[in-house]
């Protein structure tokens, strides 16, 4: 799954002309800003969609990509792809009835599902499971299948609090830096 949104903000659409020729003169100094003011908001998106979604901060770092600006593109963006993550990196704990995970920072019972092998109390972590979770598919337990969570990282991304945290920091960042630096050139 992949989503794409695309922003601009109104601000900056107003000085667009000043914008092409300072970038036109001064080529490093417009994209310096945007990949700054980028990567201010790519950690607010991280820290928010970590409590968002309750996924390690390290598994979201890995799935969140940038793509940064230059001259000829001044274009700063986040990226990500994918599904519905796998309970293993939801902190998962077996019990007696089920794995419980913690998918948006929230406890669930995933009733039946296992990722240890033998019998209760001693059970044992199963290496080829590589800490994944399963379930059974059948009664006999020869047919099984990983378990997969509701969270899923680009729906994630557009909603609730990380939209929000990328809004607010990039919009009225951009626009702040963008208006000092072409009132220091003489472009406003």
């Amino acid at each position: 799954m992949q989503i794409r949104v695309v922003w601009a903000d109104q601000a900056l659409k107003k000085w667009s002309d000043q914008i092409t020729r300072l970038n036109r003169e001064f080529p490093t100094i417009v994209p310096r800003i945007v990949n700054q003011v980028g990567r201010r908001a790519r950690t607010q998106v991280i820290n928010n969609l970590t409590k968002q979604t309750g996924l390690k901060r390290s598994v979201i770092v890995r799935a969140v990509k940038e793509s940064v600006s230059s001259s000829g593109n001044l274009k700063y963006s986040l990226t990500t792809r994918g599904g519905y993550i796998r309970l293993k990196y939801l902190n998962p704990k077996e019990t007696p009835a089920g794995v419980v995970a913690k998918p948006f920072g929230q406890s669930r019972l995933y009733a039946g599902s296992f990722f240890k092998g033998g019998k209760f109390p001693r059970r044992k972590v199963v290496k080829q499971f590589d800490g994944h979770v399963y379930r059974r598919l059948n009664p006999s337990g020869s047919k099984i299948t990983q378990v997969r969570s509701e969270v899923r990282i680009p729906e994630e991304m557009l909603e609730g609090a990380t939209y929000n945290a990328f809004e607010s920091t990039a919009a009225p960042l951009l626009q702040q830096r963008i208006e000092a630096v072409l009132r220091k050139k003489g472009f406003s």
